[in-house]
């Protein structure tokens, strides 16, 4: 089956900077001052009061000095994050690094930088304020040609380090030379209001209104926002009488504010006021979504009583034309947003209403109730729809996860959503992380149980997708032992799978294939193909090619080639298919090997498999290799010597990656020579993985 290709997350060489969704006003001096410094220093960190625009400041300054870093400007959001030990991995996930091997997060994010010639963004460091000057500190130290440019309320209070403090926007009357047409916060309302109502126009007659209307706002860039967009209801004038009104109700409410802050409150306070009670009551449950979210989850989160599921779609179509809620639709569908400061501002109302621990369990409820339909429907025709799924709620899942690890009594709930949630971990690309979060629920829920047994079964996996072969085998029979004790025979039936592999990354091909039969033979009802029967068939397949049975290989692939088929699973599939190829290489049917190889690929883009990637290229140059192609046989190892460093332990440790990955290397250096193969390995370094992918695919130019 061919699907047409597409280009995971995270593999571009030119970063992952996101587009400006707004245009930018103004802030032109400050721009040049931050080019400057971003020029002399290799740590810029811009500070303000929130709302001022800082992160909107550097989005705009790095696209405009994106070509000057040929290793690409790379940007990661930690504003939503709460916990300072996951602040390395964030980054590590941001930059597309996909280090499945045990060792120290910060030392694969160190190396993976290394030389590169990049610009490295931290957004909104405030809350995690030491993890981030210790990991900055680091990479700076351990990268030479790399700069970093973070955002926080803050500095780092790094002694090399440049702050550039973003002042709110100039308003009208500081500088008696300049034009009211001019000033920046006039414009910035002026461009605001024109996309609220189109027929907008600053004239003489709404000149002065507006003016005093941003001198009001202090020149605060979110406050001059919320104001524009009151403009469907209202004229200037009306919005400046209200607003004046409001800010006199609020001026004493914190003596020891800044009042820049009040300033802001009362914007926020006042667009707050001005939306209808219910839409308020759903702004503030709301606020217990971390990232964006889609319609479905506000309308089981949200709703009660008060808020009838069916309201719901009304309430979020009302609060997106109040611009509360950000929209934003793709090919995957349409998903919604509450901007940070206004979540807080929400969360406070929640806190008020005493409703903060319902709407936290419910939260909770969902995505728990949501990864259970994604384990049940992922050997399904619907795979690539969870993956792209689950890793948009990558952040509400964190949440989920801190919810139920830190409430007393909550904590076997983490079990049951970390273990449902193991085709998130193994299959889109967050095997690290899982582990981490494994590793701590295990620790907080140390009794037997169905539930810990499932969770040390699903750790053994993970472990083995790391290259940790020693600790899965360890933490496979530890479930092996629990589940005997508290009657869990699929618990036994997967822990001798996982023992399996871990025998076959050893290279105990014997142990493997005992342990795999095993796994086989009791899975006899069929009903479960991933994460038992359908790779354990596969890792079974490879035992054999390694024992020289590549008839009997090749027949258990091409059965479970043909149950993939009918059920419309892929994950496993493109695994199957390079076993298959591999076992073909062996056979000399280099063609129909080159064949399977490259449908694997084509298969894993539509996945943010780095590790299986890498795998099939491996046997992709030994294809080439054998079919004489030595020169592209050549520049693919060189590929892949550079992109093993980004994915963990090279090859996973595995003897039957390894012997045959240094057959390549001296069939090439034979072939060639050592000069010319030095030349095509060093061309070959400076592909990145797409690109060398590309390159297996014969969809480049490539030397015959």
């Amino acid at each position: 089956m061919r699907l047409p290709m597409a280009t995971p997350t995270g593999w571009r060489r030119e970063g992952n900077l996101p587009a400006e969704l707004t245009s930018f006003v103004g802030r032109t001096r400050l721009l040049a001052n931050l080019k400057r410094h971003l020029a002399e220093s290799r740590l810029v960190t811009v500070t303000g009061i929130g709302g001022v625009g800082k992160s909107r400041t550097v989005l705009r300054l790095a696209h405009q000095v994106r070509a000057h870093y040929p290793d690409g400007v790379w940007f990661a959001d930690l504003a939503r994050l709460q916990d300072a030990g996951m602040v390395k991995h964030t980054i590590s996930s941001a930059l597309g690094i996909a280090d499945q091997s045990s060792r120290a997060e910060s030392e694969s994010l160190s190396e993976w930088v290394g030389e590169r010639d990049m610009l490295l963004i931290i957004d909104t460091c405030e809350h995690l304020i030491q993890g981030c000057a210790e990991l900055v500190h680091e990479l700076l130290e351990a990268a030479p040609n790399l700069k970093v440019l973070a955002t926080s309320r803050q500095s780092l209070h790094l002694p090399y380090e440049h702050v550039v403090p973003v002042p709110p926007l100039q308003v009208p009357g500081e500088d008696p030379a300049e034009s009211l047409f001019t000033n920046e916060s006039v414009q910035l309302f002026a461009v605001r209001a024109g996309a609220s109502v189109p027929d907008f126009q600053l004239d003489e007659d709404n000149i002065e209104a507006v003016a005093e209307l941003c001198r009001r706002l202090d020149g605060i860039p979110l406050a001059i926002e919320l104001a524009a967009v009151r403009l469907r209801a209202l004229s200037v004038e009306q919005i400046l009488g209200l607003l004046t009104d409001r800010f006199s109700l609020l001026a004493g409410a914190s003596r020891t504010a800044l009042p820049r802050h009040q300033t802001l409150r009362a914007a926020i306070g006042w667009s707050h006021e001005l939306c209808e009670p219910a839409e308020r009551l759903l702004w503030a449950r709301l606020s217990v979504f971390a990232g964006d979210f889609e319609l479905d989850a506000a309308r089981f989160v949200c709703s009660d009583g008060r808020l009838p599921a069916e309201d719901i779609t009304d309430l979020v179509t009302g609060l997106v034309e109040k611009s509360i809620l950000l929209i934003r639709s793709n090919h995957a569908g349409v998903r919604y947003k509450l901007i940070d400061t206004l979540a807080e501002y929400g969360e406070e109302w929640l806190d008020k209403l005493g409703q903060s621990e319902q709407l936290r369990r419910r939260h909770f409820d969902y995505y728990l109730s949501l990864a259970q339909r994604g384990e049940d429907a992922w050997s399904g025709p619907r795979q690539i729809y969870w993956f792209v799924r689950m890793r948009q709620e990558h952040d509400n899942v964190r949440v989920a996860l801190e919810y139920a690890l830190k409430t007393p009594g909550k904590e076997p709930l983490a079990l049951v959503l970390l273990s449902s949630l193991w085709f998130m971990w193994v299959c889109c690309g967050f095997a690290r992380e899982g582990r981490l979060y494994l590793e701590r629920a295990l620790e907080a829920n140390p009794m037997p149980s169905k539930e810990r047994c499932k969770a040390l079964w699903v750790l053994s996996y993970l472990k083995s997708a790391q290259g940790d072969s020693v600790g899965a085998q360890r933490t496979a029979e530890m479930c092996s032992t629990e589940a005997v004790r508290v009657g869990d025979s699929r618990a036994v039936i997967l822990a001798s799978k996982m023992q399996g592999t871990a025998a076959l990354l050893q290279g105990d091909l014997q142990k493997a294939s005992a342990l795999l039969g095993v796994a086989i033979e009791f899975n006899t009802d069929n009903k479960e193909l991933n994460p038992g029967l359908l790779p354990a068939i596969v890792e079974l397949a490879i035992v054999l090619t390694s024992q020289g049975e590549f008839y009997e290989a090749e027949s258990l692939l091409q059965d479970c080639l043909q149950v993939c088929t009918e059920r419309g699973e892929l994950w496993v599939s493109s695994y199957a298919h390079w076993a298959l190829s591999v076992t073909r290489l062996h056979t000399t049917r280099l063609d129909l090997a080159l064949d399977n190889a490259r449908e694997s690929l084509r298969i894993k883009r539509h996945f943010h498999d780095k590790l299986g990637t890498l795998i099939t290229l491996e046997t992709s140059a030994r294809i080439y290799a054998a079919q004489k192609k030595v020169e592209l046989a050549s520049r693919l190892l060189g590929a892949l010597h550079q992109n093993w460093r980004s994915a963990g332990l090279p090859m996973l440790g595995a003897p039957f990656l390894t012997v045959d990955h240094e057959k390549c290397v001296k069939e090439c250096e034979r072939s060639l020579g050592i000069d010319a193969y030095k030349q095509a390995f060093v061309r070959g370094t400076e592909l990145d993985l797409d690109e060398a992918t590309t390159l297996a695919l014969g969809d480049m130019d490539a030397p015959s």
